[in-house]
């Protein structure tokens, strides 16, 4: 308990990590709405056949993970890069419960910013959408609170997941890039990839699989709980992956 409060005082006396969970929030509900309103006029003349009034409520999540994903990391690039990790690792030798420390604050912080990051952007997008005549959610469906439920443990699972890549790659930069590539890069791609690798990349890769899990009416395919446990799955190999790294360097 000592290690996480210590972790926590850690974080919380960063300026910057207030500042990327301020535009973590902001971004995400920003980004929702452009979108939504940029297609409005498009929706009031022809409603599509797969309109997810609570899927696109969420389009801002593309955006905003990569600051949760940067959260996760810069609790242990920030010490990689001022050298305080020596001394860390000087008073906490075990360095999985070092790990484990780091992992439940990144994962604290994550849920506190995936909630208001979720909530604000549906509840901005829903307004939008009621003040144009269109269909709307309804909170007293189980897909609509599975989808937000989903989006909310979506988040955090990109702040752990940057947590392992800080470790790994032991730079904000490093991490940022495997961040931006695992999380937009691939998914982006994927439907120019060929056959088989294309088809991966578009339905199973953890992040593409993920992101089903909050949307009500998916063309994927992908069961939504499956979708995140494909997400929840990498991230564990990630975090274990790390935990080896961890160990076996020096520092």
């Amino acid at each position: 308990m000592n290690l996480f409060a210590s972790e926590w005082i850690k974080a919380r006396s960063v300026h910057s990590t207030w500042i990327l969970a301020a535009s973590a929030v902001v971004v995400t509900v920003m980004v929702s709405l452009l979108g939504v309103s940029g297609l409005v006029a498009d929706w009031q003349a022809a409603l599509p056949s797969d309109f997810d009034p609570t899927g696109i409520s969420f389009k801002g999540i593309l955006v905003g993970q990569i600051l949760l994903a940067t959260i996760g990391s810069q609790a242990i690039t920030s010490e990689y890069g001022s050298g305080q990790i020596i001394t860390s690792l000087a008073i906490v030798p075990r360095r999985g419960a070092l790990l484990a420390s780091k992992l439940g604050v990144s994962a604290l912080i994550g849920v506190v910013v995936a909630v208001a990051a979720v909530a604000g952007s549906f509840g901005a997008t829903q307004a939008a959408l009621a003040a144009a005549g269109l269909p709307v959610s309804a909170l007293d469906d189980p897909d609509t609170v599975r989808a937000i439920v989903c989006a909310i443990v979506y988040l955090v699972l990109t702040a752990v997941l940057g947590l392992g890549f800080g470790i790994i790659t032991r730079s904000s930069s490093g991490a940022l890039a495997i961040i931006v590539t695992v999380a937009l890069l691939v998914p982006a791609l994927a439907p120019g990839m060929p056959g088989v690798i294309g088809e991966f990349a578009g339905t199973y890769w953890p992040t593409t699989a993920g992101q089903a899990s909050y949307e009500v009416s998916t063309t994927s395919g992908m069961p939504p709980l499956a979708g995140l446990g494909i997400m929840a799955i990498f991230t564990l190999w990630t975090t274990l992956a790390a935990l080896v790294v961890l160990r076996a360097r020096d520092v």
